[in-house]
């Protein structure tokens, strides 16, 4: 599967199926096929939030690694 999705669109999907699971809106028909669905975005979601935190953690090491050295001349 192509990731094209921004995790702001994959959750405001995931949040959509959510509602209309709860309002009752989806047939039993379709419900296996939102599940599988909302599995998939949930994955979406999961791979950005490990991706941003992994250049997160890596900015944050830089900066501390450039401090240390202009620390140190």
């Amino acid at each position: 599967m192509e990731n094209k999705y921004t995790y702001e669109d994959a959750f405001a999907e995931l949040q959509q199926i959510v509602s209309d699971m709860e309002s009752g809106d989806i047939d039993i028909d379709r419900l296996s096929e939102k599940i599988k669905r909302a599995s998939e975005l949930l994955v979406i979601c999961k791979a950005k939030l490990t991706s941003t935190e992994a250049e997160v953690q890596q900015l944050l090491a830089k900066l501390a690694d450039d401090s240390a050295e202009s620390s140190d001349a």
